[in-house]
């Protein structure tokens, strides 16, 4: 129950004032009975100084558990028992009070228990009929509940804020789920439908080279024998110019150049097929222990048209031990850094992977390291590349989710990616991972 003004002025005023003069009136029973039951502590106090209280009704003492003359007698009661991380918001506007005529304040109260109370403050200054202040009344009201109700409400917002949030990620893992998995049945159509071929081809090849070495071989023969036979000169010259005219010599030069250009462009084929197919891992959904290099250089292969014309690759490649992961994901991540690391690079440079092992708080971890020398990212994005759809790429270069979801797979793997970047010197990330997921699960945990 709470008072509105006009209510005030017409109940508590008059009461106050008869306090000066005590009656023994009816009325004046009634009305002290109802304030001192009300839920709100009415009070009075002087409108200057310390606003000493002069009175406080009688249900101070159920609410806060203090007597009204405790807290008459103390002039610095109702400074000394706020909170003092509210203290400041009360004394900078307090004097508003005099200007506006009304001042309401929430704040905390120390009561007699120890706690602190959330109190409702309505304050109304009372004027004489010159307009000089005369007192302060005001009405105070318990309203811990519905603050406890507020920060309840406010800690559910926020959990939902971040619930909203990991869906979202979990979503934009997802579409990029589906689309790696589309990607591994598109690899998996494409060996199914080239290996076939690429099978064939590849042994005629090879058929073919055992064919003309044998071809080439009979024609020798011929040649020797034609040689210790009698022959006349003219049979001789008939048979020179017939070499002569088919080029047999370039002809068996060339053709070995040929057949071995052909095996080994079928050989790279295969080669593409199978990183395709190493790089999107049809299928695999399970954790496994996953050879990093291969990764690496699986996704090389996939982005090296990207790559190949604006920077030159360095490997730097340390000892691994296998590590358990979900490698299509990490290939993803490795994808990522890549063409970004090609993006950053506007006319020629170096995309240097390097990898390594380091223990750390006697865990073992590895780490792989992609450095470019590119244009470098301003020191006010750093700490905003990870953040979904935020990108530096002109509208329509960049969706703003490679990064985002790198950081949400790096991190699923218990591990951590990092960034450093100057600006016009390039820029390096860096990912750590644990050798031992199932220890570092538990730290999590």
């Amino acid at each position: 129950m709470s008072f509105e003004f006009e209510e005030f002025d017409e109940l508590v005023a008059p009461a106050v004032k008869s306090l000066v003069v005590p009656k023994k009136e009816t009325g004046y029973s009634r009305l002290q009975y109802l304030i001192d039951n009300t839920t709100a502590i009415i009070y009075a106090s002087v409108p200057t100084g310390d606003f000493r209280m002069t009175y406080v009704s009688g249900n101070a003492f159920h609410v806060l558990g203090y007597r009204p003359e405790q807290m008459i007698e103390d002039p610095n009661f109702w400074f000394n028992h706020i909170h003092p991380d509210d203290t400041a918001q009360i004394f900078s506007s307090l004097a508003l009070l005099f200007s506006e005529g009304q001042r309401t304040y929430e704040y905390r109260f120390l009561s007699s228990a120890g706690n602190y109370i959330w109190m409702n403050d309505m304050l109304r200054l009372v004027c004489d009929e010159d307009g000089k202040p005369v007192e302060v009344v005001g009405s105070l009201t318990d309203i811990t509940e519905r603050k406890n109700m507020e920060v309840d409400l406010q800690r559910k917002g926020e959990e939902q804020q971040a619930l909203i949030k990991k869906l979202q990620e979990a979503h934009q893992q997802l579409l990029q789920a589906e689309k790696m998995a589309s990607v591994g049945q598109l690899a998996a159509g494409i060996a199914h439908e080239i290996n076939n071929p690429i099978g064939f081809v590849n042994s005629n090849m090879n058929s073919m080279q055992t064919y003309v070495t044998t071809l080439f071989g009979v024609i020798e023969q011929y040649n020797t024998a034609i040689g210790s036979l009698t022959l006349s000169s003219e049979t001789k010259d008939a048979i020179a110019a017939i070499n002569k005219n088919a080029d047999l010599e370039f002809v068996k030069e060339d053709m070995a150049d040929l057949v071995r250009e052909s095996l080994d462009g079928l050989r790279r084929v295969k080669d593409i097929v199978q990183s395709l197919k190493d790089f999107a891992h049809v299928g695999e959904t399970e954790w496994q222990e996953a050879d990093i290099h291969q990764g690496l250089d699986s996704t090389l292969n996939i982005v090296k048209n990207e790559i190949r014309y604006k920077a030159t690759i360095e490997k730097r490649y340390g000892v691994l031990p296998l590590v358990p992961c979900i490698i299509s994901q990490l290939n993803q991540v490795f994808m990522n850094l890549f063409i970004n690391a090609a993006h950053a690079i506007k006319d020629k440079g170096v995309i240097a992977i390097s990898t390594g092992t380091e223990i750390i708080e006697g865990a073992n971890w590895i780490w792989i390291k992609v450095t470019d020398t590119g244009c470098g990212i301003d020191p006010e994005n750093l700490n905003r590349i990870f953040e979904p759809f935020f990108t530096t790429k002109p509208i329509g270069s960049g969706t703003g989710l490679g990064l985002s979801l790198a950081y949400g797979i790096i991190n699923k793997h218990n591990g951590n990616i990092t960034v450093k970047s100057v600006v016009g010197k390039g820029t390096r990330f860096t990912i750590y991972l644990p050798v031992d997921q199932k220890e570092q699960i538990k730290a999590v945990a």
